[in-house]
């Protein structure tokens, strides 16, 4: 249990003090988040815009399970993104709470940062590729950030190129692949640090049907291979069909 939340005991009667843990260590409940990976409570994001008040997400309680793959699905400003970020722990609900693989949303911001270097790995619509560096320099960025031995990290590099078919792209500079090239590489990346979870927000968007739905396939061969939870959103509806269970998200709701 994070030292966060110790609770306060009387010394004769044991008395916890309940009202000062957050609603996930509260009554033992602790013990009903074994075997999920996520959870969430009540989650509410609200951005104020001058004098206006914009509720992008109302109210989200979901459960996911350890080794699950999710598709997120809905239109436009339905709230996907937003609560990507918010269950990879990269911004702060305004209410609710969120467990995911023992951290919380009240955690300080060191604890966040490690973890989510550690043990969450993220893809994004425009692959984010430092240009001035080779393929597998930019898988083995976030492993040196952690402070591996170079040797590891180049052998576990190698192994994740070799996966996803780009031995031969190793040292081309990012700036020299097509786009499909690059998110198989940022997929790599994001599976350096053997991450626990996986999130990719619109992965295929950028990419033409076939290709997209290539880099989908090898997202869910490597998610059977190393067991993470895999959690994408997406536009397709026939992409979210080759999940386990999909969310839909309509203004800012779960339907």
């Amino acid at each position: 249990m994070n030292n966060n939340f110790i609770p306060l005991e009387k010394t004769t009667d044991k008395i916890v003090r309940d009202d000062l843990m957050p609603p996930f260590h509260k009554n033992g409940e602790l013990k009903s988040l074994m075997g999920f990976a996520i959870k969430t409570k009540n989650i509410t994001k609200v951005y104020k815009v001058g004098k206006t008040n914009i509720s992008v997400l109302k109210g989200i309680t979901l459960d996911i399970k350890e080794g699950e793959t999710i598709s997120v699905v809905g239109p436009s400003g339905a709230g996907k993104s937003t609560l990507l970020h918010i269950i990879g722990l990269m911004d702060k609900p305004t209410t609710g709470t969120i467990y995911v693989e023992g951290i919380t949303n009240t955690d300080n911001e060191k604890t966040l940062a490690k973890f989510r270097n550690e043990s969450l790995g993220f893809i994004f619509q425009f692959y984010n590729l430092l240009p001035e560096f080779t393929a597998i320099e930019n898988i083995m960025m976030p492993a040196m950030i952690l402070g591996e031995s170079e040797s590891n990290i180049r052998k576990k590099s190698h192994d994740l190129i070799s996966e996803i078919e780009l031995a031969k792209r190793a040292e081309h500079l990012s700036s020299e692949l097509s786009g499909g090239e690059q998110q198989r590489i940022a997929i790599a990346r994001a599976l350096i640090n053997s991450p626990k979870i996986l999130i990719a927000d619109e992965p295929t968007g950028n990419l033409d049907r076939h290709t997209g739905e290539s880099i989908i396939n090898l997202m869910l061969k490597l998610q059977l291979n190393y067991k993470f939870t895999l959690i994408v959103a997406t536009h397709n509806e026939e992409i979210a069909k080759k999940f386990s269970k999909t969310i839909k998200l309509v203004d800012g709701q779960i339907v």
